[in-house]
């Protein structure tokens, strides 16, 4: 995407319709008010990183560089951050569930900044989503895991002849695999990669579906505690 250069940006709420802020406008100042955005992410290293991604997270919002997407990318690039700060190995915070669920009071924290420098509420809001975030993340992280282990037991008992530790996690890289997945991550030929699913599908591990051409054979367990959203 390229930074707006058109101008009449304005946001608007929902229910009224009424602009409750309008994002500055023309390319340039766009850009130079960008690069103070960046400079700040890496020069403030007296400020602690979580309070930094924060701030930063509001001024790219209030910035708002494109002409859609300024959302999705300002939570994205709140998670290379706190990577790049090693607060992260991986990028796996989903601070948009968090976000989402309290969408209200986010846009009203984002606002109250803007209109009377209230920055204690909008950091305390973020903070408080780092938190709720990382016990929900390494919740789901711990459901994954032991899903893989009493899949792996079922295996091991149902289908001792094809079972192997590195066919167990080839099928909980994703919620789904295809037959080239597995050839390409080493677990074997294709014809004996088939097999294993056939006979993954038989015990009732994975689901065969046709996707045009192609079978995909799905891991519903694990499709499971993907979406749940508790």
């Amino acid at each position: 995407m390229n930074v707006r250069n058109t101008p009449g940006t304005a946001l608007v709420n929902d229910k009224t319709e009424k602009v409750i802020y309008t994002p500055p406008e023309g390319e340039q100042l766009l850009r130079d008010k960008l690069a103070n955005w960046e400079q700040y992410l890496h020069n403030a290293e007296e400020i602690d990183p979580l309070i930094r991604m924060a701030i930063a997270h509001y001024q790219f919002e209030a910035i708002h560089p494109f002409a859609d997407g300024n959302g999705r990318t300002g939570r994205v690039l709140n998670l290379l951050f706190l990577v790049e700060q090693d607060l992260l190995n991986l990028p796996v915070l989903y601070l948009s569930r968090y976000i989402i669920q309290n969408k209200a009071a986010y846009y009203q924290l984002l606002l109250d900044v803007t209109q009377s420098s209230d920055w204690e509420h909008w950091l305390l809001y973020i903070l408080e989503g780092v938190k709720d975030t990382a016990r929900w993340t390494t919740a789901k992280i711990s459901a994954i895991r032991d899903l893989l282990d009493r899949t792996a037991e079922s295996i091991k008992r149902d289908a001792p002849r094809i079972y192997s530790r590195d066919l167990v996690e080839a099928i909980f890289v994703q919620p789904y695999c295809r037959i080239g997945d597995l050839v390409d991550a080493g677990i074997g030929q294709r014809q004996s990669v088939s097999q294993y699913l056939k006979t993954l599908c038989e015990i009732k591990i994975l689901e065969e579906r046709k996707s045009g051409r192609e079978k995909l054979f799905i891991n519903p367990a694990l499709l499971e505690v993907l979406t749940d959203r508790r």
